[in-house]
């Protein structure tokens, strides 16, 4: 990337220790809690949800991860590891951001080669990006201290 405000790797490594990791935990958080949302959402209307359970996962994940980024630049399974997305000017997602970094890792994701890729980006990347957040021009990094 060039020309962007995100904290460089080299002078400012500790914004990307450990993003890797975190981000797989991360994501691991996120699909429990959106796995036990979905099965609460399919139940409720007489279980007919579960016909649709996959088609149900991806919407409610598609809105998780939209509603959670634009209110704190992290869904809830990154606010637990501490890190948080940034844009190429070093600031948090708003909401047009939130929802095409979301897209772009919900295509991404729904591919082998382009998992694969992004997979292999996040670590040998120095700011540990997927292929989502190059397109996006978002970095996952270790939350800044407030103090």
């Amino acid at each position: 990337m060039t020309d962007t405000h995100l904290p460089d790797p080299v002078t400012q490594a500790a914004f990307y220790a450990g993003i890797p990791t975190k981000r797989l935990l991360a994501w691991i958080v996120d699909v429990i809690l959106i796995g036990l949302l979905t099965a609460v959402v399919a139940t409720l209307p007489l279980f007919i949800g579960w016909f649709f359970f996959p088609l149900l996962f991806l919407v409610l994940s598609f809105a998780y991860r939209v509603v959670t980024i634009s209110a704190n630049s992290a869904t809830w399974g990154m606010r637990l590891f501490n890190i948080e997305l940034r844009n190429r000017e070093g600031h948090t997602l708003d909401g047009s951001e939130a929802l095409l970094h979301t897209a772009a890792y919900m295509i991404a994701s729904a591919f082998f080669i382009p998992q694969v890729i992004s997979i292999t980006l996040m670590l040998i990347n120095p700011r540990a990006q997927g292929l989502h957040d190059l397109l996006c021009g978002t970095a996952a990094i270790n939350k800044p201290s407030r103090y």
